[in-house]
């Protein structure tokens, strides 16, 4: 088995299990799949619906089906020369009591075999905390729950022993805590909440626990251990020591070495300690592991892809020895390729009147670090800030400062940080890390000017987050400074995650299709020039990176962000039209027009096809999805209503609005306004669908399906974008040939247009393997009046030849919208091509390879090439 072709990533739960992918194999491999991409298969707390609150490292999950199940799968893929790859969790598992190693910690505190597999601070400066771990599990504060029954003894008599029940868990007890030499009944008895003198034992006995129950709104405050993200689920794995490493790992090295598995996507890489060092550590224990997979047939060497946001010219580095990221640069790159930038400003215009907010977006960006730093991340920033004040008054020169004036020079520095994280924490900064700290302190700097002492202390801290070796090389003093950048350098990436994708993506809406994970706001279009050289270097330094257009975290789906990018191609239209529809939909509504604005782009962008706005029944499920997604956005923006403190009555007039727009209801109007709308750019849409599937397929690096997206996704955020997929209608369109010539409209509506775009893409890539994976990228020039409109590239490889043309821009004229005006566009246009190919026949690899035409001096031309679709896959060679 060779490195991964192309990979179909599916999301494994009790619904879908391990024996229902296998299921699958068969369709898969008929498609050109090469690896079934897995999420995560370690058994998870009991209901997860994702995998990632890991619960038990050392099995495969007995509600997927065991490691029987996975065994099957296997099997069945190698019959057919395929693979898998699984998503694993080494950043942090399941902070509950079916987590075994957790668990332990809770009865055992400080004292478990375990205490410090956890990123937990047991010297907490809090007397409370000493030695205890933090439980912020209660829904009412810790009196209320007492007195309410919240918390309670309870007795597990199958287990044959006393539980704490609080939180909807139950908590082991410390050893010799209870008293329980009487019967159980007489054991609870006394230790009734219902009654004053039970209630104070029960709190006696809690006081003697290795934790201490609190009410969920304390978690941001008191946490005492490192959260994923602001999670208190889930809690920080110190995964750099050397035995927590191997534990987590064994099983990972354990299906590889057997060729079960052929590599891994490592989750959240960027909260780990020291992520080069974990990455290379990694690949050389699956290199040994698999020591005698060559004897099976299979490669020695692991596929490992990171889960990695990269800044705007951020490079993933190349010592990490990895194959690249898991193709969030990717999404953003092709999506903002297909947006016309003469639409940013009429589009930007538009939000900021309706959003009552001209604030530069980089302000509101601040804005949303600065909720972020104030009330979520509160204990994480003051925990830095008390090391690097032990830091400072650890020498003479510095002991002046007071930890106050750090925690502020501290907050400066971290609300400009622009980045995910530095990775100094090896070797010192790299010069990228140099570059991005750099503008951090000129914008910390400028925050404090005037104020000499301050500037001075952001010079220190700077100097001390660098990972240079102090002055003094005090060994004690190295190891609070090395204390200090790893806090840093895991508090900044859930930072950056919670302000912009899961706050200012929610709050800022100029075009909801560039709200997208992997981007930034600033980034609404891309020229093909750039596109080519973003192409040109995963090629030259991760040509093996997988490359994704939709992911189980994907906000919306790739063809709801390509129907959206045509409203940019005659922006006018769209601001005349969302203006109209905003005011119309206000006039008896208190909700905002920032909100009903992007209601508007969701209902346009993501409207199913074949929907009719009159049809009520088909309606409710699409109004629940809605719905669903409504909520989470609103609450996720943190200005009218939020998770922590939701306004149920602002809620309520945003469900009310929506439902107003029902057949017969008083809004009705509004609602086939948006399908109208919808059904107007559909087509065009479906154009921008089979360009970014195509490049998808055909640039550089390993193409992923999401699953669920070989037909038209119009999905929404999760857990939409997680529900069952059709396969057995997949299955029936695959094998329903489409007929030669000009694509029926059937094929557009059904999807089936792009199922068989995929199978012939992938046949290419299976055909001509090392093109692919070895061959360059050469960008090709386009002369004439639709040069501006086309991005068309060639790649190859020992003397075979792919070459790709993709409209971009154009989407509406290509549908048919205007035909007239497309054959005028097209006519004329030609591709030109490098001497080496020039007057070489080509044949369709979307028409089973029937002969295309040849080339001649002058190229190809692109009327021809988009007689019968709008994008070509042609073969040389």
């Amino acid at each position: 088995m060779n490195t991964p072709r192309a990979t179909a990533r599916l999301q494994l739960h009790a619904g879908f299990t391990l024996d229902d992918a296998r299921a699958q194999v068969p369709y898969y491999a008929a498609l050109g799949i090469s690896h079934l991409y897995l999420s995560p298969i370690t058994t998870a707390r009991e209901g997860s619906t994702h995998g990632y609150d890991v619960a038990d490292h050392t099995q495969v999950s007995p509600a997927l089906g065991g490691i029987a199940a996975l065994r099957r799968l296997a099997e069945a893929l190698r019959e057919r020369q395929m693979g898998i790859i699984v998503d694993i969790v080494p950043n942090h598992m399941a902070a509950h009591p079916q987590n075994p190693w957790w668990h332990d910690v809770l009865k055992h505190g400080a004292a478990s075999a375990h205490a410090h597999w956890f990123d937990i601070d047991w010297n907490s400066p809090s007397p409370a905390l000493r030695g205890k771990v933090l439980l912020p599990v209660l829904g009412d504060p810790y009196d209320a729950a007492l007195r309410g029954g919240g918390i309670r003894l309870a007795f597990d008599a199958e287990a044959a022993r006393y539980v704490i029940e609080a939180g909807g868990t139950a908590l082991p007890l410390a050893e010799g805590s209870l008293d329980a030499g009487a019967l159980p009944d007489a054991v609870l008895a006394a230790h009734d909440p219902a009654e004053a003198a039970g209630r104070a034992r029960l709190h006696a006995l809690l006081e003697n626990q290795h934790y201490r129950l609190s009410w969920w709104r304390c978690a941001p405050d008191q946490i005492n251990w490192r959260r994923f993200f602001e999670v208190s689920e889930l809690v920080g794995v110190r995964v750099e020591l050397p035995e927590v490493f191997d534990a987590v790992h064994a099983l990972t090295l354990r299906l590889y070495g057997a060729g079960l598995i052929d590599g891994v996507r490592i989750d959240h890489i960027d909260g780990l300690a020291q992520p080069a060092a974990y990455c290379r550590q990694l690949r050389t224990a699956l290199l040994e592991a698999g020591a005698h997979r060559d004897a099976q047939g299979l490669q020695t060497e692991p596929y490992i892809v990171v889960e990695k946001i990269l800044a705007p010219g951020e490079a993933l580095p190349s010592h990490w020895h990895v194959q690249g990221t898991t193709g969030y640069d990717f999404l953003d790159q092709v999506g903002a390729l297909l947006h016309a930038p003469a639409a940013e400003a009429p589009f930007t215009a538009l939000w900021q009147r309706l959003a009552g907010d001209a604030r530069p977006v980089h302000a509101q960006w601040l804005a949303a670090r600065d909720r972020m730093l104030r009330r979520h991340f509160v204990v994480e920033r003051r925990t830095l800030a008390r090391v690097l004040a032990e830091l400072a008054q650890s020498h003479t020169a510095t002991r002046d400062w007071t930890e106050a004036a750090i925690a502020r020079a501290l907050y400066l520095l971290l609300r400009h940080f622009p980045r995910y994280r530095t990775y100094a924490g090896e070797h010192g900064r790299s010069p990228a890390d140099q570059a991005a700290c750099d503008l951090t302190l000129t914008a910390a700097r400028a925050d404090a000017e005037g104020d000499p002492a301050m500037q001075a202390l952001l010079k220190e801290l700077d100097k001390w987050l660098s990972g240079a070796p102090l002055a003094d090389d005090d060994p004690a003093r190295q190891r609070l400074a090395a204390h200090a950048l790893q806090r840093f350098e895991q508090l900044t990436p859930p930072l950056a995650a919670k302000a912009l994708e899961d706050t200012l993506f929610y709050r800022y809406a100029p075009l909801l299709s560039r709200n997208e994970v992997g981007a930034e706001p600033a980034g609404f279009a891309l020229s093909v020039e750039d596109f080519h050289a973003a192409c040109a270097q995963r090629a030259r330094d991760f040509p093996q990176a997988m490359i994704a257009t939709a992911t189980h975290d994907h906000k919306r789906g790739e063809d709801v962000r390509a129907r959206l990018a045509v409203l940019t191609e005659t922006p006018a239209r769209w601001v005349r039209w969302a203006r109209d529809w905003v005011a119309d939909a206000g006039a008896a509504t208190r909700v905002h027009p920032a909100d009903r604005y992007q209601l508007a782009q969701t209902l346009v962008g993501a409207w199913p096809d074949g929907l009719a706005p009159d049809d009520a029944a088909a309606l409710e499920p699409w109004f629940e999805r809605v719905l669903q997604w409504w909520t989470k956005a609103l609450r996720e923006a943190k200005l009218r209503t939020s998770w922590t403190d939701p306004d149920s009555d602002y809620e309520s007039a945003c469900a009310d609005l929506l439902r107003s727009m029902a057949p017969g209801a008083p809004l009705a109007p509004l609602l086939q306004r948006a399908a109208d709308l919808a059904r107007d750019i559909a087509p065009a849409g479906r154009v921008n669908g089979l360009a970014q599937t195509l490049l998808r397929l055909t640039t550089p690096g390993v193409p992923d399906l999401y699953q669920g997206t070989d037909l038209w996704d119009l999905s929404l955020v999760d857990p939409d974008n997680r529900r069952p997929v059709d396969f057995a209608l997949r299955a029936a369109l695959l094998e329903r040939p489409l007929p030669p010539g000009r694509i029926a409209p059937q094929a557009w509506a059904d999807g089936s247009v792009k199922l068989h775009l995929l199978r012939a893409a992938l046949a290419s890539r299976q055909e001509r393997p090392d093109v692919y994976a070895l061959g360059g990228y050469t960008p090709l020039a386009v002369q004439g009046p639709a040069a501006a409109h086309v991005v068309a590239f060639l790649r190859e490889h020992a003397g075979r030849a792919v070459l790709v043309a993709v409209p971009r821009g154009c989407a509406r004229r290509l549908a048919g919208l205007q035909d007239a005006k497309a054959a005028r566009l097209l006519r004329d246009t030609r591709i030109a091509l490098p001497a080496a190919w020039a007057g070489a026949p080509w044949t369709d690899a979307l028409a089973d390879g029937a002969p295309a035409m040849a080339s001649d001096g002058d190229g190809i031309a692109l009327a021809t090439l988009w007689q019968a679709r709008p994008v070509s896959l042609l073969h040389a060679g």
